[in-house]
């Protein structure tokens, strides 16, 4: 299996700009300098990475629930990706996931135990290897 995406850019880094899209179609949309490192309108790498991150994350906390014998009512989780010059480079540096569940038949410590493990086995988090930390706030919610 293999997943796509494409990227296209115009002009100098400061003043172009670009588009990214996702090989499905599900998704394309505007790219520039000040939507990377400013507030711009538009999309950026590491926003779609946050949004990977979390994807890949929540889907391996369901598989592990639902084996469990205790599928989730919802999960949600946002995930933040922290970018930083490293000795003068932009670095991904810190990712933070934070995750709210409803799971009927699951405690408090088993929740935040298995989003652990989740966390370490999503495919995403592995591929992220070269991210100094990702860290986890899990919480159920009544």
């Amino acid at each position: 299996m293999a997943r796509t995406g494409t990227a296209e850019w115009r002009g100098d880094l400061q003043q172009g700009e670009g588009k990214l899209a996702l090989g499905s179609g599900a998704f394309e949309g505007p790219y520039s300098f000040k939507s990377r490192f400013e507030d711009g309108a538009g999309t950026n790498p590491e926003e779609l990475i946050a949004a990977a991150e979390a994807g890949c994350f929540t889907m391996a906390l369901s598989l592990g629930l639902t084996e469990q014998g205790t599928p989730p009512e919802v999960l949600n989780t946002e995930a933040k990706v922290t970018l930083r010059n490293v000795d003068g480079v932009p670095t991904i540096t810190r990712i933070d996931l934070t995750l709210r569940g409803r799971v009927d038949g699951v405690d408090e410590a088993t929740f935040k135990e298995m989003a652990g493990q989740a966390k370490e086995q999503c495919i995403v988090s592995r591929a992220l290897g070269g991210v100094d930390e990702i860290t986890l706030d899990a919480a159920l919610e009544s």
